[in-house]
């Protein structure tokens, strides 16, 4: 319990300096904005110190702590694991630079917690024997892969979304292109009626297209945000039609076919992991508590008994 409390703080700490982060920007932008609409003689009527007072507690504090942390965070770490991180945070549907900027701030800060670690497990933490020392590799462990894991879990869920929203999108864009509409105004109607993070990434090819980029360029690029097999086989499948001058009608029904079938091989292989996932939890946590139950009074009868 004792290590579940403190692996909730750090926890708790991390999502607090995540939050305190996002917000950084979003804040201090606005805040410009209103700086530029008041009177400029009236600013500078006011002593800088002052000013700098009136300013918020993020803008003051966190926002230099912020920076410091993002310039150190791009030297020490290697430059193949900031592109990689770049690619998840797009897979993620966080393809600002801020986000990366954060993602690396946080790296450093829970890198730079690691003593703090060691000082809470061998010097706070009331155990003894090799426990502080688990204590010490746990959060050590937490520290380091947990930004991570993080990740990771958003870019598989978001990914999941996708995999799981497809073959119903493609059956609604089907029927509107067979109905007489053009590949854009059909994906605009259809992402409108099938909320998601597939639709966002849709509603934002369609503005890319509508900006002046190419078609091809903008569906390389949206398969390139998503990161997902299946739509990248359906980009390559409209990339051909168009190449070759096939219908697209012909190439989204085919597409919603095999889409379809892939979503079910997909819940079929997820349900036949279930039963290799819940052994580990069967063992370790009911099994035992099952066994209390069902041969502790028979113990106590042979005990008696003997």
């Amino acid at each position: 319990m004792l290590i579940l409390a403190i692996a909730s703080v750090f926890g708790a700490l991390a999502l607090a300096f995540w939050a305190a982060a996002g917000q950084l920007a979003e804040r201090a932008q606005f805040r410009a904005s209103l700086r530029q609409l008041d009177s400029y003689d009236a600013a500078a009527s006011v002593p800088s110190r002052q000013v700098e007072l009136a300013a918020g507690f993020q803008t003051r504090v966190v926002a230099p702590v912020t920076q410091r942390l993002v310039k150190l965070g791009r030297r020490v770490t290697p430059a193949d694991y900031v592109a990689k991180s770049a690619e998840k945070l797009t897979h993620a549907g966080k393809s600002r630079v801020d986000d990366l900027d954060r993602f690396l701030a946080i790296r450093v800060a829970t890198i730079a917690a690691i003593p703090v670690a060691f000082f809470v497990s061998f010097f706070l933490v009331p155990l003894g024997g090799r426990a502080p020392l688990a204590v010490f590799l746990f959060l050590t462990a937490l520290l380091v892969l947990g930004p991570d894991a993080v990740l990771n879990r958003q870019v598989a869920e978001r990914q999941y979304q996708m995999q799981m929203k497809l073959p119903d999108i493609l059956d609604l864009l089907t029927i509107s292109v067979e109905a007489g509409l053009g590949f854009e105004q059909a994906l605009d109607r259809t992402v409108s009626s099938v909320p998601g993070p597939l639709s966002e990434e849709f509603s934002r090819m369609i503005g890319e297209v509508r900006a002046g980029s190419s078609r091809n360029e903008a569906l390389r690029a949206f398969e390139s945000r998503t990161g997902v097999p299946e739509v990248k086989s359906f980009v390559l499948a409209l990339l051909q039609a168009d190449a070759f001058g096939i219908s697209i009608g012909r190439i989204l029904r085919q597409q919603a076919d095999e889409m379809r079938v892939r979503r079910r091989q997909l819940a079929q292989e997820r349900a036949q992991k279930a039963p290799v996932k819940m052994l580990f939890p069967m063992v370790f946590c009911i099994f035992p508590s099952l066994f209390v139950v069902v041969l502790g009074p028979a113990i106590f009868n042979i005990a008696d008994a003997l």
